[in-house]
């Protein structure tokens, strides 16, 4: 049996905000505080996890390196705008220092697909590290082929291969830690490479450091293009890092979140796939792309979405693989555990099916952004834009499943918003294009009939704000989009008792808001807090003029990032812990619209 230095791992994981990204924009890891590497997928997102203790136990592998035995973590950061994680622990009086990254750029360059670089160095005197490297691919925990070229390890599982190599060379033996003593004069470096339908390429220890260091300075570069005026810029870089590893780079089109089944609520079943592109998630980032000056990202994603959408065009699926296919239904996987017992774990996404209007809003809305920014739409998006606002003029008033994807459907108020917004902007492209008089006519007269719809059907009086659905006098925190849609004025007593409410009756204490009454959609357990709509909630008071406000709460959930920068979906209210999938997308694109809602509200309309 497999020895693991923290035997109690399956009794009391880490904290989810404990890990931190790794990634080169095609795949990642979640590295614990620990130096334990518990999650990574190969040869992408959405591939079968090499290492998966996460959600696997111990049988699905890890990989780590650190202090031999239990050390105190005294500074644990991202070296300042990169990818790069810097872990240090005290060890007797010494500092081991764990310097880690992916290898992001490898076009043009005879370098592996996969390039993962770990390197322990100290401080002090000596100190006893440990190796442990034991990948166990897929739902099976496969065990690998095992051979050694020369000095470097490979495992191989059929057209899959990884090899690791280590310098000083440790004779490593997959699943079985190896012990080493690191030194002032000597630090070790461990390069892992991943091989898939192609040649397995080698690096050297110390080549492969140069190139992690020649990586770092492209990501500095990188975001040294951002506005230096920009509020709250340092959060907004590492969300904006965050965003870009969790592109893949071949299609450009960005995962939900890098894992699969973490929970919304733990111990229990609000475990989702979150490996696949969501359109609206998507679109989100484009328009936060947009407008930090990073117009490749939004033409990259509109090109993929024009290729993903091609053959099930007019009609928008609510989430792709990354190759623009189908989602695979959900399926649980036999013998896993789950995060704390949190099951069942699953792969696939039964959401895939489902009719969501407020997807078309979301897309056609980040075309209308791209066209604002002086770019131009090529006649093939211009021709997908005007198949996707047909699709709303003609299915607005059918019952959906929504931005929550419930799994019954009803007349959403926010959906019928978003198709308003689908229609709205699409006349706004339009008015840059040749459009017909019909097809132009068809829109506004939809348009009109989704506003007049909506504030006789969505709206509740007595509460002067606009409800969850039709009929019903429930909230829904995505309602707090109202002041960026230009639906109603800003200073309209409909959006600001819109606003009260929520952030009355839908409050989890602090800064957090709930999406919807807790435990109201069908499925057993609560879940935690929503922070993307933490996030809308300071958009809202800055485009409402609450500026100040707007800083306050944009502070205090700045407040709630995980050590590292980082933020998963939701919140625990009562304990602060990170829930569900990590990082996630959603989160991270919603605080970058957020920074630059205060920053609109404090310069004022002429920027």
């Amino acid at each position: 049996m497999t020895h693991h230095p923290y035997p109690t791992y399956e009794q009391t994981p880490p904290p989810i905000a404990d890990y931190g990204l790794l990634g080169d924009t095609r795949t990642a890891a979640l590295v614990s505080g620990s130096g334990a590497i518990d999650w990574m997928c190969v040869p992408r997102f959405d591939g079968e996890p090499l290492f998966g203790r996460l959600i696997g136990g111990a049988a699905a592998g890890t990989y780590r390196i650190g202090p031999a035995a239990p050390a105190p973590v005294v500074r644990r950061r991202y070296l300042p705008h990169t990818a790069t994680l810097e872990t240090i622990w005290a060890v007797g009086g010494c500092r081991l220092t764990l310097t880690e990254a992916m290898v992001a750029e490898v076009a043009g360059e005879l370098l592996p697909t996969t390039l993962l670089v770990r390197r322990l160095s100290v401080e002090g005197g000596p100190v006893t590290a440990v190796v442990d490297f034991d990948p166990r691919l897929g739902p099976r925990h496969r065990p690998p082929r095992v051979r050694y070229r020369g000095e470097v390890l490979v495992c191989a599982w059929g057209a899959l291969a990884v090899s690791l190599s280590c310098a000083p060379e440790l004779g490593l033996v997959p699943g079985r830690p190896s012990e080493v003593t690191v030194t002032p004069e000597r630090p070790v470096v461990a390069v892992l490479t991943v091989a898939h339908r192609e040649p397995l390429v080698d690096i050297a220890p110390g080549a492969a450091w140069e190139v992690l260091l020649q990586d770092q300075t492209r990501w500095r570069a990188w975001i040294a293009e951002i506005d230096e005026d920009l509020p709250f810029r340092d959060a907004v870089a590492r969300s904006l890092l965050t965003l870009r590893l969790l592109t893949y780079s071949p299609a450009q089109a960005p995962v939900a979140a890098a894992t699969t089944s973490l929970p919304e609520h733990p111990g229990g079943v609000r475990n989702w796939d979150y490996r696949y592109v969501w359109p609206r998630d998507a679109s989100i980032g484009v328009a936060a792309f947009l407008a930090v000056g990073k117009a490749d990202q939004a033409r990259g994603f509109l090109a993929w979405l024009l290729r993903a959408s091609r053959l099930q065009r007019p009609r928008l699926p609510a989430l792709f693989t990354l190759d623009g296919l189908t989602v695979p239904g959900e399926r649980a996987l036999d013998g896993w555990p789950g995060y704390a017992g949190s099951v069942p774990v699953r792969t696939g996404n039964g959401a895939a099916g489902q009719h969501q209007l407020d997807g078309y809003g979301w897309v056609i809305d980040a075309a209308w952004v791209y066209v604002q920014a002086g770019n131009r739409l090529d006649p093939e998006t211009w021709r997908a834009v005007r198949g996707f606002a047909d699709v709303v003029a003609r299915r607005w008033h059918e019952p959906d499943a929504g931005i929550w994807e419930l799994r019954h459907t009803s007349q959403q108020v926010h959906s019928k918003l978003m198709g308003w917004l689908a229609l709205d902007r699409a006349l706004r492209v339009a008015e840059t294009r040749r459009l017909p008089d019909r097809q132009r006519r068809r829109w506004r007269e939809a348009r009109d009939a989704i506003a007049a719809d909506v504030r006789e059907h969505g709206f509740d009086p007595s509460r002067s704000s606009y409800v969850r659905s039709y009929g019903s006098a429930q909230l829904d925190a995505s309602l707090l989009v109202l002041p960026l849609l230009g639906f109603d004025p800003g200073t309209s007593g409909r959006t600001r008792g819109t606003i009260e409410a929520i952030r009355s009756e839908l409050s989890a204490g602090g800064p957090l808001l709930y999406r919807y009454p807790p435990g109201d959609d069908g499925l057993p357990g609560i879940e935690g807090a929503f922070l993307p709509c933490s996030f809308w909630l300071v958009q809202a008071l800055a485009r409402t003029g609450r500026v100040d406000e707007a800083i306050e709460l944009f502070r205090a959930l700045l407040d709630r990032a995980s050590p590292l920068g980082l933020y998963g979906e939701e919140m625990d209210p009562s304990t602060g812990l990170h829930l569900g999938n990590y990082p996630q997308t959603l989160t991270h694109a919603t605080l970058i619209q957020a920074a630059l809602a205060i920053r609109a509200a404090q310069v004022g309309p002429e920027r």
